[in-house]
């Protein structure tokens, strides 16, 4: 059997990189000795994340298209061209066995200079509702990794793979108490909880909700596990400070697991990764899509566990004054909480990993 290499491209949010990462140590753990190249966009979080988990990247001069300010895509076409060409020249150097792209800047040009070189290429697409980029790669694919039934509307059926989306390998096991997750936050033991969770980079619409209603989020014999985003840290530990124990602030919460044990109603963005690992943690959400995502894909996420009777929506222009009175009616709703908890079970797919690796092996030209 000749050796395996695999460039994996892609990033830009911690959405992106820890799938990435996560298919990455699967296919070394099935193919021992496999080669593997990050390919990331210069100047985004990838760039930093992916060598502290031991993985060699190189970075593209990449960007995208820019609604807000229309000046700064004066460079882009130039940008592609060069992208383009590096892509192509990582290629001929790197010489992989196969191409996967997990979204992000960098994948569109990887995978684009592979197909056109012959290399056999895998879409990891996270999304129920596939953006531009993934649907032109996808006539040319040879699988499409999807996470949601349905995904015929913008691939080829007999290319598609229901995987799953990866997550952090801690919270696929999820072997947390809720007793360990309190602990490690400093919360109180036989109290109701709520986490707030935001993605990488916070949820500011969400936090300004929480912010103004926090009295009434906490009323009563309940406490508040509260990850801001950096942008918002300073603003909600003044607001928090007069509640104590009950209110916990935090810019970024690295140990996810001992958090999701910790929750018994969880508030959340509707981010791929972070509805992968909410299945896991099987515990009620009210989720508050990104109203400015892309193809609005996140309300189309959410709305998939909301037909299944998983999760309750708010959307962002809906949710002053009903946010909070949501959560807290969901938090008193036991009967309604243990059945959310069932069906977020039976979605929660934890080996997604191991599936997409194997998918890569069995396209892989070796």
């Amino acid at each position: 059997m000749s050796e395996l290499r695999v460039v994996i491209a892609g990033g830009g949010t911690g959405g992106h990189i820890y799938p990435a990462v996560a298919i990455g140590h699967a296919l070394q753990r099935l193919r021992p000795g496999t080669k593997l190249l990050f390919v990331g966009a210069l100047g985004r979080m990838e760039m930093e994340k992916v060598p502290r988990e031991g993985f060699e990247i190189v970075g593209l001069d990449i960007a995208g298209f820019n609604r807000s300010n229309m000046l700064k895509n004066i460079t882009l076409p130039i940008k592609l061209l060069k992208s383009r060409m590096k892509a192509r020249s990582i290629i001929k150097e790197f010489n992989p066995s196969a191409v996967v792209g997990v979204g992000g800047y960098a994948s569109f040009p990887m995978l684009n200079a592979a197909q056109g070189m012959g290399i056999p290429t895998l879409i990891q697409e996270q999304n129920s509702y596939a953006g531009k980029s993934n649907k032109i790669l996808g006539r040319k694919a040879k699988a499409v990794c999807v996470a949601y039934d349905n995904m015929e509307r913008f691939f080829p059926a007999a290319n598609i793979v229901k995987t799953g989306n990866p997550v952090r390998s801690n919270i696929a096991a999820m072997g947390k108490t809720a007793a360990e997750g309190r602990a490690k936050f400093g919360l109180k033991e036989g109290v109701k909880t709520i986490l707030m969770v935001g993605g990488s980079l916070g949820a500011r619409s969400v936090n300004q909700a929480i912010d103004a209603e926090l009295e009434t989020l906490v009323s009563g014999d309940v406490q508040f596990l509260w990850q801001t985003g950096r942008p918002y840290f300073e603003q909600a530990k003044a607001t928090a400070a007069k509640y104590g124990d009950k209110v916990k602030v935090h810019e970024f919460i690295y140990d996810m697991d001992y958090a999701y044990a910790a929750a018994d109603v969880i508030i959340s963005r509707a981010g791929a990764l972070a509805i992968a690992e909410i299945c896991i943690a099987a515990k009620p959400v009210v989720f508050v899509p990104l109203p400015h995502a892309a193809e609005n894909h996140q309300e189309s996420n959410a709305m998939a566990l909301v037909s299944n009777d998983a999760a309750v929506m708010i959307r962002d222009s809906e949710m002053h004054g009903a946010l909070v009175k949501t959560v807290r009616e969901l938090l008193a709703d036991e009967v309604r909480c243990a059945s959310m908890s069932a069906n977020l079970k039976k979605m929660a797919i934890v080996d997604a990993d191991v599936r997409i690796a194997n998918k890569v092996i069995e396209i892989a030209k070796q």
